[in-house]
Order: structure tokens, then C-alpha cells, then sequence
């Protein structure tokens, strides 16, 4: 007598990260290889809360042939759900008014209903904590961390990063040039609110003159006493690299200033980035291109003439990423397998290894002061905002 395969089913939680259809294909490839049976959950749970939404319902099978192709796509196969939250699911009462309400159990009843034994979820940090919530309601799931600034918690390394990083390289090395060709300070904005790894990793790879970081508070008359050196001793370019997160060491004015340090002037107010968004681009002219009129534009709070250009739209994951993606995926079907749920998958070079939902979620993974990124960009010359004694 024949046994039905085991059915499970996948779905992404939170915006987009260059990669996810990797972590799909690697999902479904590991559990043919088993006789499992995997379905996709279209826009993260809501292909199963509404699936009156979507022609032949919210979910999807997925097979060795359906995925043959996606582990360099670009995109997202299944859909993304920024603000989807099961919890929290808008809805129009009998007063005709919107209101939020818990729609949690309906979602496991579906799930049961669907015959789905287990929940693989590709998760940013917040979706993360609903991945936890569902956990202790009875749902087995394994997660998987996307990131493109590698602020999750207990892994070394999110996949989504690393083609965040090369874009984040390219876009500053055509800033460089840019700032070169017209005498500017070019001063590139990348994400970053809360980690820094992005601006930090970026900036050093091109070698900027100063990288602003959230875990280091700047000293704005240091990094334009640093650029007033390198004015004067004959160079008439520079590039600035700053994490949005990145404030001065007196505080700032909260999320919806218009100036940030003195020198960069933010035109958007605090909200979700773009998809695929990295950096934008800031050219602000030093006034003739000495040091002295440098310090003079660092000092102003607005007017200072820029550009701004959103860059790193939908592209295709490095190869880095294809490979993460690919072996995150495996390695969900992996825990699965062994009979593990409430855990997510954890990149602990050189292993893959399992971590609790507990220790993961409500947390943020942090540039160290001691990081070994931030010893070797004080020791090429990048200024990291940080006010000198000695130098």
C-alpha cells in the first residue's frame, strides 16, 4: 500500500530581497528528492486568507519542473507581502467602518483543511516575529532570513545581502566618478536604519573617505576637518558613504528631519524602502573645490544643491546569493525532515545550522565596536565620524 507524499508549502513574508526564488527552488528540489509534495502561498498568507482574490485559488504547486528555472531569476515567484499580518487583517465591519481584526485561526483552519503538514517561511525580522506567533498557536514552520542589510539576528549572513552589497559597490564607484568629473563631495545614502554592515562593507570596498554608520555617532567637524586635508592637499573630489540610520553625536530632530548632521538634506519621510531599493545619490559641491569651502557646505542645514536618484531596482542575485538561497532552502527541508519546527535557518560559516524563533526575533544584528570591518577602515584612512585625538 502507497503512502500520500508529505504535503508542505512555502511562502514569503515581507517585502522583496534579490534571491527568494532561489530559496524556493531549493525548497522544492530537496523535497522531491524526499517524495514530498510542496505547494507555494501567493503574497505571503494571502493566497489562503483570500483566495477568492486570485484565478484557481492562493496556492500554487510547485514541482522540479515548475522551478527548473528560478534560482537566477530575478523577481519573486510566489508574490511578496510587505504589511501582510494575520493578526492584524483589515476588514469593513457592519458600521461600514475598516477596522483590524484576528484572522490567525481562520489561517491554521485553512492550512489544516489544505492537508498542509509544515510552513517553510522566507522572513524579514518582522514577518519573523508572526512566524513565531503562529508557531506557538500550533503551526510547524521553519524560516528562512532574507535581508538586504544583514540585520538578522543569529545568522552571519542573510541571502539577499550580498547582491545588495555589489550593487551598493557599483552605484558608488559611478558616484565616484561622477563627483570627479564635476569637483563635487558625492555623498551616497544607503540603507542601513538601524545595522551598518551595508554602508560599512560598500564604503570600504571603494574606498571612501568617510563612512557614517548607525552604531558610531559622527562628529560632523571631524569629517570635514578629514575632507578639509584632503582638499588642501590637492584633491578636488570626495566620496561620503552614510547608512540611513546614521545620526551626529548631539541627537538628531526624530524620523521626519530635513537635514541630517548638517549635510545631507533628506527630501523623504521615513517609510518602507522602494523594492530592490539601495542607495540614492547626493553630489553637493564644495564651492571651487577647497577644503575650506568644503567645511562651509558641511555646515549649512539645507539649500545645498544635489541629485537624488533611487538606484538597484529587481535584479538578478549574484551568484553568492544563488548559492545561499539554493542551501537555505535545503536546509529547511532538512529541519523538517528531522522532525524540527519553530526554528529558523542559521548561516554559521561554515554550517547551516538551526536556531530557536526565541532567539532570533525582537532582535537586531549590529556592526560590533570591535569588528574586525571597522579595524581595517580605520586602518586604510575612512573616516567612520568618530572624533580624533591623536591624529
Amino acid at each position: 500500500m502507497t503512502t500520500q507524499p508529505r504535503r508542505i508549502a512555502i511562502n514569503i513574508g515581507g517585502g522583496y530581497v534579490p534571491g527568494l526564488n532561489a530559496v524556493i527552488a531549493g525548497t522544492v528540489l530537496a523535497a522531491s528528492e524526499l517524495g514530498w509534495e510542496v505547494v507555494g502561498i501567493r503574497d505571503g498568507f494571502e493566497g489562503l486568507l483570500f483566495p477568492e482574490r486570485y484565478p484557481g485559488g492562493g496556492l500554487v504547486s510547485l514541482t522540479r519542473e515548475t522551478v527548473g528555472h528560478l534560482s537566477g531569476a530575478a523577481g519573486a515567484f510566489l508574490g511578496t507581502a510587505a504589511r501582510s499580518d494575520p493578526f492584524h487583517v483589515r476588514s469593513i465591519n457592519a458600521e461600514h467602518q475598516v477596522e483590524e481584526i484576528d484572522r490567525s485561526d481562520d489561517l491554521l483552519e485553512t492550512i489544516r483543511r489544505h492537508n498542509i503538514e509544515a510552513v517553510i517561511s522566507v522572513v524579514g525580522s518582522r514577518a519573523l516575529s508572526i512566524a513565531f506567533k503562529l508557531h506557538r498557536k500550533g503551526l510547524k514552520t521553519v524560516c528562512v532570513p532574507k535581508s538586504v542589510e544583514n540585520d538578522m539576528a543569529t545568522t552571519a549572513l542573510s541571502f539577499g545581502f550580498n547582491t545588495a552589497l555589489s550593487f551598493a559597490v557599483d552605484t558608488l564607484d559611478r558616484a565616484r566618478q561622477a563627483a570627479e568629473s564635476s569637483r563635487t563631495i558625492g555623498v551616497v545614502e544607503v540603507l542601513g536604519e538601524q545595522a551598518g554592515w551595508l554602508a560599512l562593507q560598500a564604503g570600504m570596498a571603494v574606498g571612501a573617505d568617510a563612512v557614517l554608520i548607525p552604531e558610531i555617532p559622527y562628529d560632523l567637524d571631524t569629517v570635514a576637518a578629514r575632507l578639509r586635508k584632503k582638499f588642501q592637499s590637492g584633491r578636488t573630489s570626495a566620496l561620503v558613504v552614510v547608512a540611513e540610520g546614521a545620526g551626529p553625536r548631539d541627537g538628531d530632530a526624530g524620523p521626519d528631519r530635513s537635514a541630517r548632521g548638517g549635510f545631507i538634506q533628506s527630501a523623504r519621510c521615513r517609510q518602507e524602502p522602494r523594492p530592490g531599493r539601495v542607495a540614492r545619490h547626493r553630489a553637493i559641491r564644495p564651492g571651487g573645490g577647497d577644503g575650506g569651502a568644503a567645511a562651509a557646505t558641511f555646515d549649512r542645514s539645507g539649500g545645498l544643491p544635489a541629485r537624488s536618484r533611487p538606484i538597484g531596482q529587481r535584479r538578478p542575485p549574484t551568484a553568492v546569493d544563488r548559492q545561499l538561497g539554493l542551501g537555505y532552502g535545503a536546509a529547511a527541508v532538512r529541519a523538517l525532515n528531522a522532525g524540527q519546527s519553530g526554528v529558523m535557518v542559521s548561516f554559521q560559516p561554515p554550517d547551516l545550522k538551526f536556531v530557536p524563533l526565541a532567539e532570533a526575533i525582537n532582535k537586531v544584528r549590529t556592526v560590533p565596536a570591535d569588528s574586525v570591518f571597522v579595524q581595517i577602515a580605520r586602518s586604510l584612512g575612512i573616516s567612520l565620524g568618530e572624533i580624533e585625538v591623536n591624529r
